[in-house]
């Protein structure tokens, strides 16, 4: 079965940036609460600093989106791309590609 490369890259973006804006709006009241988290994330997205504030949340926020979306974006091209052949009916191969399903004739077994 395929996977919806576009649903699942929207699915990540919105849990990878959900999670970056949860840490950080918690962290904005419990200064000690994913404070190690947050430093990590700041040595990784370049614009994005760790100095408690909301701009930088909403920064990291948007950071966490575009990044969790390629994430999901790759890994689902990479799940498709290594699904195994499959034979349909009347003989017909089925190989399932990046960019939709390929038919060939079978071959004499």
């Amino acid at each position: 079965m395929r996977l919806s490369i576009r649903s699942l890259a929207m699915a990540a973006g919105l849990l990878w940036g959900g999670l970056i804006c949860f840490v950080g709006l918690i962290n904005l009241a419990a200064p000690s609460y994913g404070a190690s988290f947050l430093q990590m994330m700041s040595s990784v997205y370049p614009g994005f600093q760790f100095s408690r504030t909301f701009g930088d949340v909403i920064v990291g926020t948007i950071y966490g989106l575009a990044d969790g979306a390629i994430a999901g974006l790759i890994l689902g091209w990479l799940y498709n791309a290594f699904l195994p052949v499959s034979t349909g009916a009347k003989g017909v191969r089925k190989r399932h590609t990046p960019r939709g399903i390929a038919l060939a004739p079978a071959k004499a077994v």
